[in-house]
């Protein structure tokens, strides 16, 4: 077995996804054994960036494959790469052990369309398995007290990168 510390990040994109009244997407997760209770059970989408995939065009998918949303239009991404460890018996555990946490590239879009187009119980169209059970508009700025606490530096980060773009959609 191949040390934790050795492990290396696997390669994913954040989405922050803000609406006409400066509030971003987030969705409440299904479960799974990063899910700590229901306070800590909310996130913005993300997901793995497939081979050949630039992370844009990873955002733009996972984004479709979550939420079913694909009226958007780029805003900014972020300058740098944001990385987590996963808690190591989590670790072992997620993505076939393969990978010691996660190195994300987020992207900031605003979503053009209307709310009825969100529908995180048939995401892409129906052909995606749910990741959420719910979803709101939040503001960037609470979202860290919500997110998995592992997770919360990454988020204070998104906040610190993404806070002033936010504040001009309002």
């Amino acid at each position: 077995m191949i040390p934790f510390d050795q492990l290396p990040y696997r390669p994913c994109v954040g989405v922050v996804l803000v609406n006409s009244e400066g509030l971003v997407f987030l969705g409440q997760r299904v479960g799974g054994p990063e899910q700590v209770d229901g306070q800590h059970s909310w996130q913005m989408p993300q997901g793995g960036i497939d081979e050949g995939e630039n992370p844009e065009e990873a955002a733009l998918r996972e984004l479709y494959e979550e939420t079913n949303v694909s009226s958007v239009e780029p805003l900014a991404a972020a300058a740098d790469w944001f990385g987590y460890d996963l808690p190591e018996p989590l670790a072992r555990q997620a993505w076939k052990g393969r990978y010691r946490g996660q190195k994300q590239k987020w992207i900031a879009l605003r979503f053009t369309g209307a709310d009825d187009e969100i529908d995180v119980h048939h995401p892409g169209g129906g052909h995606h398995k749910p990741e959420f059970v719910a979803w709101r508009w939040e503001l960037l700025e609470r979202t860290p007290e919500l997110i998995i606490p592992f997770k919360r530096p990454v988020y204070e980060q998104v906040v610190r990168e993404f806070q002033p773009l936010v504040a001009m959609a309002e």
